[in-house]
């Protein structure tokens, strides 16, 4: 299959283009169906004679070519619908009646506030064209309507307020939220480039827009939100979120507080503060991508907090020098991981209190540990419990995990050798 991707530049453009190369090149295997020979990269400083042999040989066309924020309102309609005219019609001189994808927007809608938008009119200019191509010529043709994108390597300062938001937070700029109640409707591209996959597979998932108030299956309808069906006339990805302008400003100033407070925010799979994340680390300038950690340091060796979750307890790294002996202590409710990576040790781990049926102290438990064959040991509740580095030459490192947050006030550590 030979794909062309006009705007390829772009946004949208380059996440997809990189991603089909990955279909093409073997390096993504989840989409076994498609079969990419060549990707014909169309943008503003290609020539003309190249888009005409693009339009002779591709097998689908991605056209996400447009216009954002010209000077000129009137430039909206000449990218918008001039440039959709030119693609189509050299398509047509070939009788290439291929797949053809236009990516819109839901300005195009012309509901609410898009009334009278200079975008939203030439967006829907560009709509009429290619399903009036689709009568003519009978060659498939899928209109997307997107909503607000966001995503790794979107341009700040340009058209989206998240990735602003994004850059200015992660290089310590100031930024503005004149409304934070005011809330979008967010596309990742991620999300968006799998719809594109669907698309080129045949199988887009297809929706149409009730009019303003117009009320189906007992739902009312504002014009912007999409009514997903078999037959209907749009396309649109499926999976998009919404969050309020301060919502999305508070998560961004937890991740950018991450280094120093260690604090990692829940991000189930699929969410959008997950996706978000992915996103503001984009933005981060080379002096942040590394940061320094708390190091407490003494004569035995060294103990580092690395991560902190809300619910999922917190990892630490100790480092052990030769002949030292850590821990001797136990917890009623706290438990552990230590999971030696690197030397040589033996953990200890004896029962608190007395064995009733001997009548005497508990035998401890013990693991020979080391990073030449790592594993995870348990740190029993009620178990006072060290770790002793065996070597005489080489320190003990031990990656630490603990089911809960240390709490300064409530320890729940208790000394007692082992």
């Amino acid at each position: 299959m030979k794909i062309l991707v006009t705007g390829a530049k772009g946004f949208v453009g380059r996440n997809l283009v990189e991603n089909l190369k990955n279909i093409r090149d073997g390096k993504n295997r989840t989409r076994p169906a498609l079969q990419i020979d060549e990707i014909f990269e169309y943008d503003l400083n290609s020539t003309a004679e190249e888009l005409d042999m693009y339009c002779r040989e591709a097998d689908f066309v991605f056209n996400l070519a447009g216009v954002n924020r010209p000077k000129d309102p009137e430039e909206f309609r000449k990218g918008n619908f001039g440039f959709a005219s030119t693609l189509l019609d050299a398509l047509e001189k070939y009788n290439n009646k291929c797949p053809v994808m236009l990516s819109s927007s839901v300005q195009a809608t012309l509901a609410g506030r898009f009334g009278t938008s200079e975008y939203g009119l030439s967006k829907k200019a560009g709509e009429d064209l290619f399903f009036e191509y689709a009568k003519k010529t009978g060659a498939p043709v899928m209109v997307y309507r997107f909503p607000n994108l966001a995503g790794k390597w979107v341009r700040p300062n340009y058209n989206s307020a998240v990735g602003t938001f994004c850059n200015n937070i992660a290089n310590d700029m100031p930024i503005t939220v004149n409304d934070p109640s005011v809330e979008l409707e967010l596309l990742f591209i991620d999300d968006l480039v799998e719809e594109m996959f669907d698309a080129l597979e045949g199988k887009p998932h297809r929706c149409n827009y009730p009019a303003v108030g117009e009320v189906i299956d007992g739902v009312e309808y504002d014009g912007l939100t999409p009514l997903w069906c078999d037959d209907g006339v749009y396309c649109g990805a499926t999976v998009t979120h919404k969050a309020t302008l301060g919502y999305i400003v508070e998560c961004l100033e937890k991740f950018h507080d991450q280094p120093s407070t260690l604090m990692m925010p829940s991000i189930p799979d699929g969410s959008f503060e997950k996706k978000l994340y992915s996103m503001y680390l984009s933005y981060l300038p080379a002096d942040k991508v590394a940061f320094d950690l708390d190091m407490k340091c003494d004569d035995r060796g060294s103990f580092t907090e690395l991560l902190k979750t809300i619910d999922h307890g917190q990892f630490s790294v100790n480092i052990s020098k030769p002949g030292i002996t850590k821990g001797q202590h136990w917890h009623n409710s706290k438990w552990e991981f230590f999971i030696v990576v690197s030397g040589h040790g033996l953990i200890q781990e004896r029962k608190i209190g007395i064995d009733f049926d001997t009548g005497k102290p508990y035998e401890p438990i013990e693991f020979e540990v080391s990073g030449d064959k790592i594993q995870a040991v348990h740190m029993l509740p009620g178990y006072t419990h060290n770790i002793i580095n065996l070597s005489d030459t080489e320190d003990l490192v031990t990656l630490m995990w603990a089911n809960e947050l240390f709490d300064p006030e409530h320890p729940d550590t208790f000394y007692e050798e082992v």
